[in-house]
């Protein structure tokens, strides 16, 4: 091959240009179609009653109603809401990442008997539909008097078998000369742990923490059985009442669905980095 040969440009080939244009066409429309809703929510959040479900559909409000974000506050609980959803779902989520965090690093790097089985054992409770174990489960917390409280949802949803099978995958990729070396210079198991295997795992610590707190902020069927006190009860729980009291305005309703929105839109852009490349690497490794 001569020089002229080696240095020529390679040659443009349509067919690879076409089928990653027709690729793009195909994510845009698929991101628009996922996003129709949430633009459809926020724009009948602006309208007033008789507006809301008009045809055809007026995207942009000709007089925009911001009123409706002032009433829903004056109307519904929805601040006590809030309250009790943050307690909720930010101390759920730092225990999911706790256990989890400490069990993944057992089943990944400690040697012990029955490892391998006690982490199949612990994984395929995931196939099991909370519907199951639901009545057994109330029947526990009633026994304990933890029925109407905060802490008896908090101590429920403190393990997830999910968080735990992700941070394994994860430390797996985590040499394992590493933690010798520690050990050599005294580190404890513990140390090890806190100053090594969590600093290491940042992407999969956020990607657990979006999942747990979009669930927590989003659960719906938990608190609506375990609480029965008002001023106990969590944003969803709060929202519902727009459908029993307030059932004809679905401007306000939609109003409080995006404020509701706002916390775990915020959480993402935050982490979204950290949740793609934990998503991306978690499941190829161990």
């Amino acid at each position: 091959m001569t020089n002229t040969e080696h240095m020529a440009p390679k040659r443009f080939i349509p067919s690879k240009a076409v089928g990653r244009t027709l690729l793009y066409v195909l994510l845009i429309a698929g991101c628009a179609v996922m996003l129709l809703p949430f633009a459809w929510m926020i724009s009948s959040s602006l309208k007033t009653e008789a507006d809301v479900f008009t045809f055809p559909i007026q995207w942009i409000p000709s007089s925009p109603r911001w009123k409706n974000y002032q009433l829903i506050w004056e109307k519904v609980p929805l601040l006590n809401g809030f309250k009790n959803s943050t307690i909720l779902t930010i101390c759920t989520m730092v225990l999911q990442i706790t256990t989890s965090s400490l069990a993944a690093y057992a089943f990944a790097k400690l040697e012990f008997t029955g490892r391998n089985f006690l982490f199949l054992a612990y994984v395929t409770t995931i196939a099991i539909p909370w519907q199951v174990y639901m009545v057994p489960q109330y029947i526990m917390m009633a026994s304990w008097q933890l029925t109407d409280s905060l802490i008896g949802i908090i101590i429920m949803h403190a393990f997830t078998a999910f968080g735990v099978f992700m941070m394994r995958q994860f430390y797996m990729g985590i040499p394992n000369e590493l933690l010798e070396a520690a050990r050599i210079d005294g580190l404890s198991e513990a140390g090890i742990w806190a100053r090594i295997m969590v600093p290491l795992s940042k992407p999969a610590v956020a990607t657990l923490a979006i999942t747990a707190f979009v669930f927590e902020w989003n659960d719906f069927m938990g608190p609506r059985i375990y609480l029965s006190s008002t001023s106990k009860q969590t944003l969803q729980l709060v929202l519902r009442l727009f459908n029993t009291q307030y059932s004809s305005n679905y401007a306000q309703m939609m109003a409080a669905a995006t404020v509701a929105l706002i916390p775990v839109f915020i959480l993402f852009c935050f982490l979204q980095r950290y949740f793609v490349q934990g998503v991306a690497t978690s499941g190829l490794k161990g």
